[in-house]
Parts: structure tokens; sequence; C-alpha cells
């Protein structure tokens, strides 16, 4: 496997390891907010949120569907706190409707990832599920080895070079 094969593997498999995603938000008065969210992931990469209306990532939503997401390696596992291993999405926020099909089978998704406490989000009026739909983003997996994803399918990897240029593996 080349080097470009086994970082497009790894950043394949990143999100799995986590159950929550760092959220970045913006309030109608351009006010930034860092938040964070228990996710569910579908192939498409597109990022799942059950999150309450009385929340301020949520509000900002409504104001601004632009939304960053960031996995990020735990700091007890990192070899070098400068140089953590990262994975950020540029995404756009959708509303999912509530007891749709959609809206179900979400759900069945947090609950079988998350168990109960799904069932008791699920009575709350309040909690919504938003899709986080990825434009774009980044995965660092240390100094110089920063690449841009794009494609599609999100499943293109390309290095950023020192000098701003970017490398195709």
């Amino acid at each position: 496997m080349s080097q470009l094969e086994n970082i497009q593997a790894e950043y394949e498999k990143f999100p799995e390891a986590f159950e929550s995603v760092i959220i970045s938000t913006v309030s109608a008065q351009a006010i930034p907010d860092a938040s964070y969210a228990p996710f569910v992931m579908d192939d498409s990469k597109n990022i799942y949120i059950y999150v309450s209306g009385l929340s301020t990532h949520t509000k900002n939503i409504y104001a601004n569907p632009h939304v960053s997401v960031l996995f990020i390696e735990d700091e007890a596992k990192s070899n070098l706190i400068f140089a953590r291993r990262r994975l950020s999405f540029d995404c756009t926020a959708t509303l999912i409707e509530r007891e749709t099909d959609n809206w179900n089978q979400i759900v069945e998704q947090f609950q079988g990832r998350f168990g109960e406490m799904v069932e008791v989000l699920r009575g709350l009026s309040d909690f919504r599920i938003f899709q986080l739909t990825p434009s774009g983003g980044r995965f660092v997996v240390g100094f110089g080895a920063i690449y841009q994803i794009s494609g599609d399918n999100l499943d293109q990897l390309v290095q950023i070079t020192g000098d701003g240029d970017k490398k195709q593996g």
C-alpha cells in the first residue's frame, strides 16, 4: 500500500473512534460558538446530530446553516500535543422533519448506538435532528501531513505542502 492509500484508510476509519463531534456554529450576530453533540454518520459521510432546541448551537444553526465539525485525537493518546490527529468538515445543516420515515430511521440509529437515553429524547419535543452535509474538509495526521478532502463522495485526499501547493499522493 502507498502512503496515500494508508492515509486514505486511516481517514475512512477515523470518525468511527468517536461518539461525539465538536461543532462550531455562528449566531445571526456573527458570534461563534463551540460545542459538541453525539452523532451518527451515514455512508455518504453525512453527520446527524440530535440536539435540544434550547441550545445555543441549535439557535445558531437556524440563523446560519454553515457548521464546522471537528473530530480530534484524545490528548492522552497523542504523541505530540502540537500535532494531534484531527478531521474537520465544512458542512451545511438541514433539519430532518420529526416523525418522517427518515427521522425514524435516524432515531433508530441513535438508539442502536446510544441506548435507552434516546427513548427519553424522542419524547422531548424541543429536540431536533439536523443532517450536517459536508462539502469538503481537512485531515491532519501530523506536522506537514495535511490533506484536503474533496470529491462527490469526499473520498479524494490531496496533500497540502508547506508552500501552500497541493500534491497528489
